[in-house]
């Protein structure tokens, strides 16, 4: 199966951390396929540029390398996915989190996330057992 992974979900992955465990069962699907979105990627890099958020690796140098050690497939924001935000109501007011729920929506793709918000634009969320 075809996956979105919330930003949350790839980055406590990668980290190892343990609230992440629920996601594992996605992530490690052999027959599955990651994709983590360029939103993400500019999400997590403007938290580490002012702070918010620390991690091991470098996202400018490392990153490229991370992706291909865990199979992971860059989704890039494409205009139709931005031109999906229009109409949609704010169950969500991030806007990196909002830009997601488009790309789900635009891909038909479910996301690996806790985050229980995507289920009010009808995107399938999976979590743990649960899916």
């Amino acid at each position: 199966m075809r996956v979105v992974l919330d930003t949350h979900a790839w980055l406590w992955f990668l980290q190892g951390d343990p609230a992440g465990n629920p996601a594992r069962r996605w992530i490690e699907d052999p027959a599955g396929e990651c994709w983590v979105s360029a939103a993400s990627i500019w999400e997590a890099a403007i938290k580490v540029s002012l702070g918010k958020l620390r991690l091991p690796y470098s996202l400018s140098e490392d990153l490229p390398g991370l992706m291909e050690e865990n199979g992971f497939v860059e989704l890039p924001v494409r205009a139709s996915h931005a031109a999906q935000l229009e109409g949609m109501p704010f169950h969500h007011r991030d806007p990196f989190d909002r830009l997601l729920v488009a790309q789900c929506l635009a891909e038909s793709l479910p996301i690996v996330s806790a985050d229980r918000a995507f289920e009010a634009y009808g995107v399938r969320r999976l979590w743990g057992d649960r899916g």
